[in-house]
């Protein structure tokens, strides 16, 4: 039985820290996806978690919101130091909050948006960990935030966690202190050492041979990163009662419809979806927790949401499995599948996140879009009052009128199901 890829990673994590002058801590395995992508094509940008926020004119006092950002981050190591390649082996490098909080100027002729979505595509490849970016149009009645994180540090818990601390920090006018304290650095590596330990146990061979099964038919036209994209939203009704747990497999088979139409095939794509979170008795760190699953794209869509509902759980049966992991096992199953994905899906809880609240008042979030894609195309899904479905493709690779088109396809399986 050939050696896991978290086994190897483990052993060269501990030989490179051995021998650091600075303290070094271990990555979990979508961590390390991100660090590595971005190494092997540092043309690419990194990838990002950004949040959207209108506030009247004159709401935010930007001095009081670096010191509260930086007060935040010193409590947390995913956001302090610097995610670092070592003798070609990924860690976080300790150190002082990775901050950065600024006012972007707004061009004549161009808009607030415009200016944040060019600030955030041009974020340096090792910058800092979270970005607070505030626009104003010279005569508009509103400025925008944009409240923007590395997505080696943070995941959807980690977002809920800092919002909630970032408008607590604002509100006391916290100090910062000049970095996380011991017990919270060895707080984060006692995290993901379980989560590593969990990745590394999930490997095995039962797991390889369920995704075997399952991926040895993908093919994955993938393609690279979009650069320039558009986006379409719609806001559905909230599901009520038990037919909320047929959400998520109602949205993969939605979005599987949209992907068939866009790439013009009804074999072998792969779709992508986050999933996960911190290992049972983990300290509730900031960090990236997730795993990112494969759904293999259905020829049709479903004509009985129960049997894709029992697909999908076996899956998670499986889930821990790390990408990497799942990638080698369908390729040993007779895939050519590089590990690209076709389409990706986020789906995301906003009745757990706390309101991002600046000085006294409460942010309404707003949705921009252009910002880059892993993926040619994504489905971001958010449940509160209604299920707000924001569809985003490669503008360069997809006409606006396909896209349009695998949207509605993607609106009318949804609606059948639900």
């Amino acid at each position: 039985m050939h050696a896991s890829i978290t086994a190897a990673y483990l052993a060269r994590y501990r030989s490179a820290a051995a021998d650091s002058p600075v303290e070094l801590l271990p990555l979990t395995g979508a961590q390390r996806r991100f660090l590595i992508t971005r190494r092997l094509a540092p043309q690419t940008r990194s990838d990002l978690a950004p949040l959207f926020f209108a506030y009247p004119a004159g709401t935010l006092d930007l001095p009081r919101l670096d010191r509260a950002a930086t007060a935040v981050a010193a409590g947390h190591p995913a956001l302090c130091g610097a995610f670092a390649t070592v003798r070609g082996t990924p860690v976080l490098r300790t150190g002082g909050p990775s901050v950065e909080v600024a006012r972007i100027a707004v061009a004549p002729g161009t808009g607030a948006e415009a200016a944040l979505r060019a600030a955030l595509l041009d974020w340096p490849l090792d910058g800092p960990a979270l970005r607070l970016l505030v626009a104003r149009e010279p005569d508009g009645d509103e400025e925008l935030l944009a409240l923007a994180l590395d997505h080696a540090a943070c995941d959807e818990q980690s977002i809920g966690a800092l919002v909630g601390e970032l408008t607590e920090a604002y509100r006391l006018d916290r100090s910062p202190a000049p970095g996380p304290d011991p017990q919270a650095v060895a707080d984060f590596r006692q995290a993901v050492e379980l989560q590593l330990a969990a990745e590394e146990a999930a490997a095995g061979p039962a797991a390889e041979a369920h995704w075997g099964r399952r991926l040895g038919g993908l093919t994955g036209t993938g393609g690279a990163a979009a650069r320039t994209t558009g986006m379409l939203t719609e806001r559905l009704p909230a599901v009520e009662g038990a037919a909320r747990s047929a959400v998520f497999p109602a949205l993969l088979d939605a979005v599987g419809a949209a992907a068939r139409r866009l790439h013009r095939t009804d074999d072998g794509l792969a779709l992508g979806y986050p999933w996960g979170g911190r290992p049972p008795g983990a300290p509730d760190v900031l960090g990236c927790f997730l795993n990112t699953l494969v759904h293999a794209v259905p020829s049709r869509p479903a004509a009985d949401l129960e049997a894709l509902c029992d697909a999908w759980w076996d899956d998670l049966e499986h889930a821990g499995t790390p990408f990497d992991e799942v990638v080698r096992a369908a390729r040993a199953a007779g895939s050519p599948w590089s590990g690209g994905l076709d389409a990706m899906l986020t789906f995301e809880n906003l009745q757990r996140r706390p309101e991002l609240v600046l000085g006294g008042v409460a942010g309404r979030e707003v949705h921009i879009d252009g910002r880059p894609l892993a993926a040619p195309t994504a489905v971001a899904a958010a449940y509160g009052e209604d299920l707000l479905v924001r569809f985003v493709w490669d503008a360069e690779r997809f006409p606006a009128a396909e896209a349009e088109a695998a949207f509605a396809d993607l609106l009318a399986v949804l609606r059948g199901h639900l």
